[in-house]
C-alpha cells in the first residue's frame, strides 16, 4: 500500500495521502464529482515509482481569504488599493493505487 503520491493540478504539484483534504485552484467539476488528477509519482517505504492512479472527490467550492494590496507614491501623494479573493476547490483524496496510469 502506497504512503503518498505526487499529483499535478492547476500548474502546481501536491504531495498527498489518502483521506487528506486540500485546497486547490477552482476545478470545473461540480461538487461531489470524482476526479483522477495526473499522478507523477507514488511512494512507499520501499521507494518511489512512476505512475499510479489517484482518485479524489470535489468536496466543495470556496472563496479564499481576502487579499488587499496597497501601492503608494510618496511625493505625489498617490495611493491605490486593490484586492481579490481566490476561487478555490476543496478536494478529498479517496484512493492511491500503484500501477499503470
Amino acid at each position: 500500500m502506497p504512503d503518498y503520491a505526487v499529483i499535478a493540478l492547476g500548474g502546481k504539484q501536491y504531495r498527498v495521502r489518502e483521506g487528506e483534504r486540500l485546497l486547490v485552484d477552482r476545478l470545473p467539476e461540480a461538487e461531489g464529482d470524482s476526479i483522477a488528477p495526473p499522478t507523477l509519482a507514488v511512494g512507499d517505504q520501499k521507494g518511489i515509482t512512476d505512475g499510479g492512479k489517484v482518485t479524489a472527490t470535489v468536496e466543495e467550492h470556496v472563496l479564499g481569504e481576502k487579499i488587499r494590496v496597497r501601492t503608494y507614491k510618496a511625493k505625489s501623494n498617490q495611493s491605490r488599493q486593490l484586492g481579490h479573493r481566490s476561487r478555490l476547490s476543496r478536494i478529498v483524496i479517496d484512493k492511491i493505487a500503484v500501477g499503470k496510469k
